[in-house]
C-alpha cells in the first residue's frame, strides 16, 4: 500500500492499495466504522448473553462478522463513494437481512443471538461518526484546490470530473491558458498570464496542478514552470493520471504507450493467477448456490412465456482472442437475429421478451455464466466478453482495444458498475477506458470492490 497525490504539506489525498486508488477519507471512515460496529457488538454481548462465559467463540467472532456484514452493506449502497447520511437506514436493513441469512447458514448459534439492539447501537454510532466527520473542521480534508494548465477540451473534461462530487471535493481556482488551444472553459476561470505557475499556485493556495495540454511539442508548453512548481513543493499531475486516480479510467484521447509501459501494474504473476482462480471459484460457487431458487424461477418463467429454450449460447472472444461459447438465460425472442447478421443490443431493445426485460434489469440472465467460470473460460470479474464480429470492427477502429483480451473476460466488471448500459461504437470506447484500468490495476482487492458495487447495481440499477 502506498500513499500518493500529496498536498504541499505532505498530506496524502488518496492511498493506493494494490495499484487501485482509494480515497483516504473513505478508507479512514471505513476503519473507524468497523471499530465502532465491533464495539457496539461487544457492548451488547453481556445483555444478549446473560450469565454465560464470554469466550472468543461466543463474543469476538460474531462481533467481527456483524461489523463486516454491515460494512459490506454500506459499501453495496454506495456509502463509501458518497458522503451521505440518507442511506444509513437502508444499509442497516440490508445488513440485518444478510446477517439473518448468515445465522441460518452457519451452525454456530452465537450468530443468531445478536438481536435488534446491536443494530440500533451500531446505526447510532455510524450516524454520529458521520455527522461529526462531515461537519467538523476535519471535513476540510475533503476539499482540494486545483489549477489546470490548459483551457481546451481536455481542461473542460478535467473541470467536469473535478465537480463530480464524492469524498474527493475539488475546487478549481482557475485555468492557465496555453498557446494553440481553443477556449473550452468558462472565461471567468482563465487566470492572468502575467504570473508564473508557482506564483499562481501560492497566490490561490493551490494543492495540485493538473496538466491537461495534449500537444506538448510547441513552445507554449510551460515545462520550466512546471519543474519549478515540482521543486517548490506543489504537486504536478498529468491529466491521464488525474483521470485514472479519480475516475478509474485510462483515457484514450491522450494516451501514450509510454504511460502504459512505465506506469506499473499489469500483474500476471503465478500468485495473482492462483488468487484470481480461487476467488472466481469461491464467488461463483457461493452466488450460484445462493441464487439457485432465483435461477429455477427464471428458467420456469422463460419456458412458460413462449415455450422456447431456456438457455442461449453465443460465441464470444476470450483471453488471447480465443473463442468460447458463453451461456446465458435467453432474454430475447427466438428469432432475434433472423437474418443472421449480428446486431448491437440496446437498453430498450424491442427483441427483448417481457420476462427477459426483468432478467436483464436484475442481471439474472448472466447467472448461468458461472459454468463458464468453472470451466476456466471466464473470471467472475473482468471485461465483458464481446462477439468476434464486433471485436474485429472495434479492434480495427479503436487503439488499444485488444489489450482487454490480455486477461479472462468476466461476468461483471468495472465498466458494468461505472458505465450505464449501452451497446454501440461510442459506448465501446467509453467502456474500454474502464476495462484498460482494470487490466492495468487488477487485484483481489479491486475484484472485491467491483463485487460490492455489483450488488449496488442490482439493487438500484446503476453504479457510482
Amino acid at each position: 500500500m502506498e500513499a500518493s497525490a500529496f498536498t504541499p504539506a505532505g498530506e496524502p489525498i488518496v492511498i493506493r492499495i494494490f495499484h487501485h486508488y482509494v480515497s483516504k477519507m473513505a478508507f479512514l471512515l471505513l476503519l473507524m466504522e468497523v471499530l465502532l460496529l465491533v464495539t457496539a457488538a461487544l457492548a451488547s454481548a453481556p445483555l444478549l448473553l446473560p450469565g454465560q462465559a464470554l469466550t472468543p467463540d461466543t463474543l469476538y467472532l460474531p462481533s467481527a462478522a456483524f461489523a463486516l456484514v454491515l460494512v459490506f452493506s454500506m459499501g453495496a449502497l454506495g456509502m463509501y463513494q458518497h458522503n451521505t447520511l440518507r442511506r444509513i437506514l437502508p444499509s442497516f436493513l440490508l445488513g440485518f437481512c444478510l446477517f439473518s441469512l448468515l445465522a441460518m447458514l452457519l451452525p454456530a448459534p452465537q450468530f443468531g443471538r445478536l438481536g435488534s439492539m446491536v443494530f440500533v447501537l451500531g446505526g447510532a454510532a455510524v450516524l454520529l461518526a458521520r455527522v461529526v466527520v462531515f461537519t467538523s473542521a476535519g471535513s476540510r480534508m475533503l476539499e482540494k484546490r486545483l489549477i489546470i494548465v490548459g483551457h481546451g477540451a481536455a481542461a473542460h473534461e478535467c473541470l467536469e470530473l473535478a465537480g463530480g462530487g464524492g469524498f474527493h471535493r475539488f475546487r478549481v481556482v482557475g485555468c492557465v491558458p496555453v498557446e494553440g488551444e481553443q477556449l473550452r472553459v468558462p472565461p471567468a476561470l482563465v487566470l492572468p498570464p502575467d504570473l508564473s505557475l508557482l506564483a499562481l499556485a501560492r497566490r490561490y493556495a493551490a494543492d495540485e496542478i493538473i496538466v491537461s495540454v495534449s500537444d506538448r511539442r510547441n513552445g507554449g508548453f510551460p515545462v520550466r514552470q512546471l519543474l519549478e512548481c515540482a521543486v517548490g513543493g506543489v504537486r504536478v499531475t498529468d491529466a491521464a493520471t488525474f483521470f485514472e486516480r479519480e475516475a478509474c479510467q485510462i483515457r484514450l484521447d491522450s494516451l501514450q504507450p509510454s504511460y502504459l509501459i512505465f506506469g506499473g501494474g499489469f500483474d500476471q504473476s503465478l500468485f495473482r493467477a492462483a488468487v484470481k482462480r480461487a476467488f472466481d471459484l469461491a464467488a461463483s460457487a457461493f452466488i450460484g448456490l445462493a441464487t439457485m431458487p432465483v435461477m429455477l424461477l427464471a428458467a420456469l418463467a422463460i419456458r412458460l412465456e413462449d415455450g422456447g429454450p431456456v438457455f442461449y449460447q453465443q460465441e464470444r472472444v476470450g483471453r488471447d482472442n480465443r473463442l468460447f461459447r458463453v451461456l446465458k438465460f435467453r432474454s430475447m425472442r427466438i428469432d432475434a437475429e433472423r437474418d443472421g447478421t449480428p446486431t448491437w443490443a440496446t437498453e430498450d431493445d424491442p427483441r427483448v421478451t417481457r420476462v427477459g426485460r426483468w432478467l436483464r434489469k436484475l442481471r439474472i440472465d448472466e447467472l448461468p455464466q458461472m459454468l463458464n467460470v468453472f470451466k476456466g473460460e471466464m473470471s467472475f470479474v473482468g471485461p465483458r466478453p464481446e462477439r468476434s464480429y464486433f471485436v474485429d470492427q472495434l479492434a480495427r477502429d479503436i487503439a488499444y482495444y485488444n489489450m482487454r483480451h490480455g486477461i479472462k473476460p468476466g461476468i461483471t466488471g468495472l465498466a458494468q458498475v461505472r458505465y450505464s448500459y449501452g451497446a454501440s461504437f461510442d459506448d465501446a470506447v467509453c467502456k474500454l477506458q474502464y476495462d484498460l484500468y482494470y487490466v492495468k490495476n487488477n487485484s483481489l482487492f479491486l475484484d472485491v470492490l467491483i463485487l460490492v458495487d455489483t450488488v449496488q447495481v442490482v439493487l438500484f440499477g446503476k453504479g457510482r
